[in-house]
């Protein structure tokens, strides 16, 4: 009985190596199985917040550009015009006075009001290169007037922070250089009064360098005057230039010279320029 049970149960063993269905391999995890095994592996993803930049602050508008009234004395045309030139006007000083004047001019017959278009013209490029308005009294050479009190008016209606009358002088040929004047009536105030000196004192300490100062009218080319209607009505701190004695022979010679006024433009527009800033 023992030998037939080895020999059926090494039958058995034999049929299992020989061709007998393989026993079944293992199950492999379902997905769900695998998804919650991997899930409960990995840390959780916390997204990360991207934080909203500031609104951007607009730029400030830039500062208007300072204005400058440059006041080149006389005109062409008022030779021609003796009524429309002689007609009084307020002086600001309570009287009156002629609306304007031909000027004056060089031995050799340049003229007055042509010296100070040039240069005014001269000046005005330069200023405006560093950013300067600038405001011309009166738009060409060949014109009438405008009256003294139209320009002193002037600088008050642009706004301006200056007012520069150009002008050459017609004195005795033994007198030369340039001289600055100013109101001696201080009619705007002393705040006004104030910032024509200042002005006054940078056209003179520019000026030095290329004419100089007057020998036979006011001090260290300082010169203050009651009379000049331009000044007394002006709002704002207002000069005239007088850029020479056209009767003396060096100054004409300079003023005559297109590099002299060139140069005379350079200094009047460094002087503008000094007390800008």
């Amino acid at each position: 009985m023992r030998r037939a049970g080895a020999g059926a149960a090494l039958a058995v063993l034999l049929l299992a190596g020989c061709g007998g269905d393989p026993a079944p391999a293992p199950a492999a995890p379902s997905a769900a199985t695998s998804s919650s095994a991997s899930s409960s592996s990995s840390p959780a993803v916390v997204p990360v917040e991207t934080p909203t930049p500031p609104p951007a602050v607009p730029a400030p508008p830039p500062a208007p550009a300072p204005v400058v009234v440059l006041d080149p004395g006389h005109n062409g045309g008022n030779a021609a015009a003796p009524g429309a030139i002689g007609a009084p006007v307020p002086d600001g000083a309570g009287g009156t006075k002629a609306c304007n004047t031909t000027g004056t001019a060089t031995d050799a017959g340049y003229p007055e009001h042509a010296f100070t278009w040039d240069v005014a013209l001269r000046t005005r490029d330069l200023l405006v290169a560093h950013g300067v308005e600038v405001v011309l009294s009166r738009p060409d050479d060949t014109g009438v007037g405008p009256c003294v009190d139209v320009r002193g008016a002037l600088p008050g209606q642009v706004g301006a922070a200056a007012f520069v009358g150009i002008h050459g002088d017609g004195a005795a040929a033994g007198g030369s250089g340039f001289h600055v004047i100013t109101s001696s009536l201080d009619p705007a105030g002393p705040e006004v009064a104030a910032g024509t000196d200042a002005l006054a004192a940078a056209l003179r300490d520019a000026l030095v360098a290329v004419v100089p100062p007057a020998t036979y009218v006011g001090s260290g080319g300082l010169d203050d005057r009651g009379d000049l209607a331009a000044l007394n009505l002006a709002t704002t701190p207002a000069v005239y230039v007088e850029c020479g004695n056209m009767r003396n022979a060096g100054d004409a010679a300079r003023m005559s010279d297109p590099a002299g006024r060139q140069a005379i433009a350079e200094r009047l527009a460094a002087g503008v320029l000094s007390f800008l800033e």
